[in-house]
Parts: structure tokens; sequence; C-alpha cells
């Protein structure tokens, strides 16, 4: 029964050791991969709409960003009003986008490239939140200054709260 414990308490502590600690930022800014940066939800408010905020990164070796466009889940519904986006700076700045919905998918182009070394809030205010599933995924692709592609820079993820 000893040994068992023991082989118990050994594997449990290994497998504690090997989960990469994720939240944990020590940025490396040596990187020239676009990416999500995080995400966060806030509580719906009275008329059961939240905000679902997203932080782009765009590192220093990164080129510049023109364009994001932002694959909605299903599970949610944005207002009509391209108004309930905002795009702001690290600094709080807004930043020059020209915000429209298809269907789905949010395209944001800006008016001049996103510059390297930037980080980017994204807030879709008003997001009403239908239950079903337990999670809401939303899938980001970005254009580079003098490229036509959309490369995929990651998703962000919601879990539902009963």
């Amino acid at each position: 029964m000893k040994k068992l414990l023991m082989y118990t308490a050994v594997l449990a502590l290994a497998t504690a050791l090997s989960i990469p600690a994720t939240h944990v930022s020590a940025r490396n800014d040596d990187s020239n991969v676009t990416h999500i940066d995080g995400n966060e939800q806030f509580a719906p408010t009275r008329r059961g709409l939240a905000r679902h905020t997203f932080r782009v990164h765009i590192p220093k070796n990164s080129k510049g960003v023109s364009q994001l466009s932002i694959e909605v889940p299903t599970t949610v519904t944005l207002t009509n009003d391209i108004d309930d986006i905002d795009v702001v700076d690290e600094n709080g700045q807004k930043i020059n986008t020209n915000v429209s919905v298809n269907g789905k998918t949010i395209l944001l182009s800006f008016t001049e490239p996103v510059a390297p070394n930037t980080d980017l809030e994204i807030d879709l205010n008003d997001v009403k939140r239908r239950h079903l599933g337990n999670s809401y995924v939303y899938r980001f692709r970005a254009k580079f200054a003098g490229s036509d592609a959309e490369i995929p820079i990651g998703v962000a993820s919601f879990r539902m709260h009963h």
C-alpha cells in the first residue's frame, strides 16, 4: 500500500511538472509571428450582453498588419452597429480602422498598416451569447503589408459559465 501511494505521488508530481505554465508571460519579442496574446470576457449586463476583448501582438520583427479578420462563433450574435467594435493600441489610442461585418466574419481594415512592436486591443461590445455548447471559439487571420495572403494567427476561446 505504501508503494502504491509513493508511486501515485511521484506520478502526480511528474505530471504537474510537465504541464507548461502558459499563463506566465516572459515575452521574448524576437519573434516575427503576429499572434493572439490574450482574451477576456466581461460580465453580461442586465440586457444579457457581454464584451469580448482580444489582444493581438505584432512583434518587432514582423511586417505591419494591414487587415485582420475575425471568424465569430455561431453561438454568438453581434449587434449590427459597427460602432460597437473598438480597436486601440497599448496606450489606449484609437487605431483608424474600417470595420465591416459580413455574416459571421468581422473585417478590420487599417487605413495604414499597424506598425511592428504594437499591441492591439479589440473590443466587441454588446455580444449576445447563446447557451449552446460550453465554449466560444474565435478564429483570427491577418494580412500583412505588401501581401494579399490571409495568414491564420490564432484562436481565442471563452468557457461558458452556467
